[in-house]
């Protein structure tokens, strides 16, 4: 009923949790069935170890937060020795999302991860707006996005899925640059870039000034993308942002959304995953459906 396909992913239902909202899984293990989902996609991991941006970087917003984690993590070579054994024996879909400051950070990354048998794709992150090198700078073009897809493709076999940031003047000219160069699937969106400020202490909420927008307030601006680029490319597409119901999942579904991810959402209520699960469930049963397809790109 919930089986989709990304390319050669064939996911049980369409669920996937996003990238720096999930760690590597083990975190939520206790509120979530792991395997009930159609995958998760572990934290950002890049060439080397990093630490992240100085604190705070993070903070709430009006419907939202910002973030400006900056990519901590303990890098592939961690990721390949030590997390991937403990995770590779899920029954289900683990996606490791890519980033780096060089395309060639990019594709020693994803040569590396190109090895291990239980990683059936990556997520190339050409959009995070919380880094100074790289990130952004390379998705907000289509032509430097491009070049790093075309790189990656070169060593990398399995499933490429590209996330895209809404920080543009044309999201879809991105998405087609990307699908041209090799990508299998795009998701959107990352976070919009956005800044807040403590009046009383006078100075910005973020130590980087401004950081990632997440949460329900970019909701309406992800379904619009995801229906822009569902229209514009031949590839799966996946929606994300401000994902925190199966109501918000059928929106995107209906927008032409293959999958979703939720984000966010993970942060207010662990076990929300499972119930947009069991939520999609029950709208194809009260309608009738006996093929979550069906309402695949349907507005």
């Amino acid at each position: 009923m919930l089986d989709v396909k990304i390319h050669n992913l064939s996911l049980k239902n369409p669920v996937l949790t996003a990238s720096g909202t999930f760690g590597y899984g083990e975190e939520f293990s206790d509120f979530v069935d792991l395997e009930r989902l159609g995958g998760f996609i572990v934290k950002g991991t890049t060439g080397t170890h990093r630490e992240g941006n100085p604190y705070p970087r993070m903070a709430e917003t009006p419907s939202g937060m910002l973030n400006a984690v900056g990519l901590q993590n303990g890098g592939v070579e961690k990721f390949c020795s030590e997390v991937y054994h403990r995770i590779k024996h899920l029954r289900t879909n683990i996606i490791v999302n890519v980033s780096g400051s060089s395309i060639e950070e990019y594709c020693s990354v994803a040569e590396q991860i190109n090895e291990l048998d239980h990683i059936p794709a990556i997520e190339l992150n050409i959009s995070c707006p919380n880094v100074k090198k790289g990130g952004m700078g390379f998705g907000t073009n289509p032509e430097m996005a491009a070049q790093v897809v075309s790189g990656v493709r070169k060593v990398y076999r399995k499933t490429l899925i590209v996330k895209l940031t809404p920080n543009v003047t044309s999201i879809v000219d991105i998405a087609k640059a990307v699908e041209g160069a090799g990508a299998d699937s795009v998701s959107l969106i990352n976070t919009m870039l956005g800044m807040a400020i403590d009046v009383e202490r006078r100075r910005p909420m973020l130590s980087t000034i401004t950081g990632g927008l997440s949460g329900p307030a970019v909701k309406p601006v992800a379904v619009r993308m995801v229906w822009q680029v569902a229209h514009a490319v031949q590839i799966p597409v996946i929606g994300l942002g401000g994902i925190a119901s199966a109501a918000d999942a059928l929106e995107f579904l209906m927008a032409g959304a293959t999958a979703i991810q939720v984000g966010t959402a993970n942060f207010i209520d662990p076990t929300v995953t499972m119930k947009i699960v069991d939520g999609l469930e029950d709208y194809c049963k009260r309608h009738g459906i006996n093929d979550i397809n069906e309402i695949i790109g349907i507005v």
